[in-house]
């Protein structure tokens, strides 16, 4: 069977009817893993029914559905290594929170993904386990640190795949390779059992082909959970039942001025043309500057590295060289950070939030709110693998996603076309805080009056 075209919602209706089943489907996907993998690399440990004990019957809005697992997610009985050394053997006792509700929900564990080593990272290079292939052109880089989850959707190994999001780690692999990466507001999802990178950035959530199936998993991951000190105990929505009533009359900004226009001008070009799409979709759309936003992701940058080396600090003290370079001297870096540099970032991170709530309001000028702000995922395209150039770029990768991981602001990456050379571009749609179902919304409607989700890569040759 060919599972390269296919969504949750269209494997769901193929599951209803009978002209597939949860062990056909959970086959094909491990039959494309085995095909497409070596040279892919989007795995650390593979689909293997026995291991992860695919139910033969199972029943839930989820049911039959294989999805992948980033490699931070703790899975019971099978390890979880974080893609890094030091976890090569762990093998947890209890699922992740979210991996129970998918395994409530009716899903398979279809493989742990790739990661950039412990997260701290966008490129997807992992020197343990091997560098992540862009399925698009396997001489590139995935973008990550949800590296392997987004190439494993993006080659049609796997309907879905979960992700973290610390910097921008689900949305620049999304971007990068093409498929929908969705960060939901800051203690939407729980993450409890999820190996932390950053205490005070971190976020869960769903790589997927589709935004409807993005909506069908955050309604099964959404929720309190009061054993994680990060979850907020806020009513959770109906992400579906609105998701197809559009954008007609909405304000919605784009990102223009200083922080907008250093960006490649091919993609910045392709995010202008998707903002067009959403005027012939009802909406009034307006240029904006928030060159704040720099600060936001300097800020972001400087947290996720100190809350790093904070977590990482007795293996940093005993086995430094256990890490990879990059890694190394990014908690180095974290560790020598000083209390009022820190103490500063979170002072830009509560004026940036507070900033974010005026702009979204209209606070400071009644009746000009926004409903949305569109702007890149990722400045440029996936860089190479080998060279310089994916490592050189790499600050640039989180010029966009970062700031809203310091203001913990909902947001998605979906694909909006493609480069001269092919390559994947996305656009980021952000909404106020708890607004998921409203950013939903928007991203449905304008991937429904557009064709890039029905683009694939071409594997033909792998």
């Amino acid at each position: 069977m060919d599972i390269q075209n296919l969504t949750i919602t269209t494997a769901l209706q193929a599951l209803r009817t009978g002209s597939l089943t949860a062990g056909e489907l959970y086959a094909a996907c491990t039959q494309a893993v085995e095909r497409l993998d070596p040279a892919i690399n989007a795995f650390i440990t593979r689909p293997d029914a026995a291991r992860f004990q695919v139910p033969p019957a199972a029943s839930g809005p989820l049911a039959g559905i294989p999805i992948a697992i980033k490699d931070l997610y703790q899975t019971a009985g099978v390890r979880t290594t974080a893609g890094t050394t030091f976890f090569t053997d762990f093998i947890p006792e209890q699922d992740a929170l979210v991996v129970e509700k998918l395994k409530t929900a009716g899903a398979s564990i279809a493989g742990k993904t790739n990661t950039h080593e412990i997260a701290l990272g966008v490129t997807g290079v992992n020197p343990h386990y091997g560098p992540v292939h862009n399925p698009w052109d396997t001489r590139r880089i995935t973008g990550g640190s949800s590296s392997g989850s987004a190439a494993a959707v993006a080659a049609g190994m796997v309907p879905a795949a979960l992700g973290t999001d610390t910097g921008g780690s689900i949305r620049i692999p999304a971007s990068l390779c093409g498929v929908v990466g969705l960060k939901p507001t800051n203690g939407r999802i729980s993450l409890r059992g999820i190996l932390p990178l950053s205490w005070n950035l971190d976020h869960a959530g769903p790589l997927t082909r589709s935004v409807r199936d993005a909506a069908l998993l955050l309604q099964v991951l959404a929720g309190y959970d009061e054993l994680d000190p990060s979850s907020l105990n806020l009513p959770v929505d109906d992400y579906l039942t609105s998701i197809d009533t559009g954008v007609q009359g909405w304000r919605i900004a784009v990102l223009t001025g200083e922080y907008a226009w250093e960006t490649d001008p091919e993609v910045l070009d392709i995010v202008r043309e998707a903002a067009e799409v959403f005027k012939t979709l009802g909406a009034t759309v307006l240029p904006v500057e928030l060159n704040f936003l720099r600060d936001a992701a300097l800020a972001n940058s400087l947290m996720t590295q100190a809350d790093g080396a904070a977590f990482h600090r007795e293996r940093m003290a005993e086995h430094p060289l256990g890490f990879g370079e990059d890694v190394r001297q990014r908690l180095k870096t974290g560790a020598s950070f000083t209390s009022s540099e820190y103490a500063l970032a979170r002072r830009t991170q509560t004026e940036a939030r507070r900033r974010m709530e005026v702009f979204f309001s209209g606070a400071a000028l009644p009746g000009q709110g926004f409903d949305a702000l569109l702007l890149p995922a990722t400045p440029i395209t996936a860089p190479f693998i080998e060279g310089n150039d994916a490592l050189e770029q790499a600050r640039r990768l989180t010029r966009f996603t970062a700031p809203f991981n310091l203001t913990g602001l909902p947001a998605i990456s979906l694909p909006c076309g493609f480069s001269s050379n092919g390559l994947p571009v996305g656009l980021q749609i952000i909404t106020p805080a708890w607004q998921e179902r409203k950013l939903l919304r928007a991203a449905h409607a304008y991937e429904q009056a557009t064709p890039w989700h029905n683009q694939h890569p071409d594997l033909s040759q792998i």
